[in-house]
């Protein structure tokens, strides 16, 4: 039997074997409270961290390359103002919030935090930023890297650089340093601070991933980089053409000249506008193709063609809606699944409206799907 790294690179190249990987983001912390009090049972040895797997629920396995390309050092988190409904804190970003209490569950909240300062306003404050973001030092690795190198030769799964959410992308990191208002403007307004700042990013994540590559090829690198909304990104074509596009290309040069096989961009809502830009840098895999945004796997398929591989586009919505629903909307995905380059996963993490029951039997199909067991579907 092929393993999981087998399959992945064959579904990856198109080829035709199976089963399909199988791969989930993971939940929200309300809904796996949810769950632990429908199916205490059923859950009770969940790791709930699905990017590395879940036997529980028959998720392939991947490994993780664990570097930190965080601020060192981070921001010192502080406890501002506290009352009976909400927290004012400044975080190890910087970045001083507001947040409701009601509803939160093991720091998971209900409702988007209100944003009230950040820790870049003008170029004055991009250096203090800058001296956290020193590539490759000690601090980013881990202390038994040496050991570990050795185990990922042996491997059988696929391995990534960098954990989910630790290699965050050009406009991500702006936006966390200046707030979505003041980044729109800053385009237009500071673009020599919006050049520097796009290239310490690329500096940072290539010059701390290289000592890494030189030892050992991994199979894919995600950069996350949530740069869009419903209605289509958050800036245009032309403005990531001038301040970002060069340092993708870079990055993704860099990286695959160092044998990295896939790279891969992680952005919600449509970024349908940038993804020939995505393209044109080298990049493979764009997920998770948020439904909510009018957005398809199979549409892109069509428009982009076996260039880009894609991951995710599973409508969340439609999941409470029952198994009839269920099944209709996978075999959708039937066409993608038989031609390859695709994994279907929830368009992001499974928020708490959605039972126990419902999921359950989503993954049981979702099983027959990826097996080519489409006749268990009507």
């Amino acid at each position: 039997m092929a393993t999981e790294l087998e399959r992945f690179i064959d579904c990856m190249e198109y080829e035709s074997s199976l089963p399909r990987p199988n791969h989930e983001l993971g939940v929200w912390p309300q809904t796996a409270e949810r769950w632990i009090g429908e199916a205490p049972e059923a859950v009770s040895g969940f790791t709930w961290n699905w990017f590395w797997g879940e036997d529980g629920l028959g998720l392939d396995r991947r490994d993780y390359v664990p570097i930190n390309y965080g601020f060192l050092p981070p921001y010192e988190p502080e406890l501002i103002e506290e009352t009976d409904r909400y927290e004012v804190r400044r975080n190890h970003l910087g970045v001083v919030t507001r947040a409701l209490k009601e509803g939160s569950v093991h720091g998971g909240r209900m409702s988007m935090d209100q944003y009230l300062s950040f820790p870049v306003e003008g170029p004055e404050d991009f250096p203090d930023v800058r001296r956290r973001l020193t590539p490759a030092v000690p601090e980013r690795y881990p202390a038994d890297l040496d050991e570990r190198i050795e185990a990922w030769r042996r491997r059988n799964v696929p391995l990534v650089l960098g954990t989910n959410c630790a290699a965050n992308g050009f406009y991500w990191r702006a936006r966390e340093l200046m707030g979505t208002e003041a980044l729109s403007f800053a385009w237009y307004d500071e673009p020599a601070l919006m050049h520097e700042m796009m290239e310490t990013y690329a500096d940072l994540i290539i010059e701390t991933s290289v000592p890494v590559l030189e030892r050992i090829d991994v199979e894919y690198f995600t950069l996350n980089e949530d740069l869009s909304m419903k209605a289509g990104p958050l800036l245009s074509p032309r403005t990531y053409a001038e301040f970002i596009l060069p340092h993708l290309r870079r990055m993704v040069e860099t990286f695959k000249g160092l044998g990295v096989r896939y790279f891969a961009i992680d952005t919600d809502g449509d970024p349908t506008l940038l993804i020939p830009h995505f393209l044109d840098a080298g990049v493979d895999i764009v997920w998770p193709i948020e439904r909510a945004s009018n957005v398809s796997p199979q549409e892109w398929r069509l428009r982009f063609g076996r260039q880009l591989r894609l991951w995710g586009g599973v409508d969340k919505r439609v999941l409470p809606r029952g198994p009839e629903a269920i099944r209709a909307h996978l075999r959708e995905f039937i066409p993608l699944i038989e031609e390859g380059g695709f994994i279907p996963t929830i368009d992001h993490t499974v928020p708490p409206d959605v039972t126990w029951d419902s999921f359950r039997y989503y993954m049981d199909a979702k099983r027959a799907l990826l097996a080519g067991e489409f006749e268990l579907l009507e």
